[in-house]
C-alpha cells in the first residue's frame, strides 16, 4: 500500500468518526459505480448526505475545496443519482453534498473543515 493511499484511508476514517460524533449515521463508505465513487454516504436526521473527503498537505497549489472542480462535481452528482436509483428506499429523503477538507495537524492528527451544502445538486 502506498503512502498516499494510507493517508487517504486515515483521513476518511477520521472524517467518518468526526461525522459520527456529530450525530450522523453511516449508510455507505467508498460507494462506487461506473460514474465514480462517493467517499461517505451518511444520514443526518432525514437527509442523505453525500460527503467528499479531500486531503491536501498544503495550500500551495490551491486548497482541498479548490480541487473539486465542475467536472468532479458532475461525477459526484451522477454517482449520487445512481446510488439513489439503486437504493430507492432513500429516494424520498432530502439530499445534500458536503465536503470535508483535511490538512495535517500536530501529533499525526488532521485539521478538518466540514463544509455543509458545499454545492447544489
Amino acid at each position: 500500500m502506498t503512502k498516499p493511499l494510507k493517508i487517504g484511508q486515515a483521513v476518511e476514517r477520521y472524517a467518518l468518526n468526526y461525522l459520527t460524533d456529530a450525530g450522523l449515521s453511516t449508510i455507505a463508505q467508498n460507494w462506487s459505480c461506473r460514474f465514480g465513487e462517493i467517499d461517505l454516504i451518511m444520514l443526518e436526521r432525514d437527509t442523505v448526505v453525500f460527503v467528499e473527503v479531500r486531503y491536501r498537505k498544503s495550500n500551495c497549489f490551491g486548497g482541498a475545496l479548490d480541487s473539486i472542480d465542475h467536472h468532479k462535481r458532475g461525477k459526484l452528482l451522477k454517482t449520487a443519482e445512481y446510488f439513489l436509483n439503486e437504493n430507492p428506499n432513500w429516494l424520498e429523503h432530502a439530499c445534500r453534498f458536503d465536503v470535508i477538507t483535511a490538512q495535517p495537524s500536530s501529533a499525526g492528527l488532521f485539521k478538518l473543515d466540514w463544509i455543509q451544502d458545499a454545492f447544489e445538486s
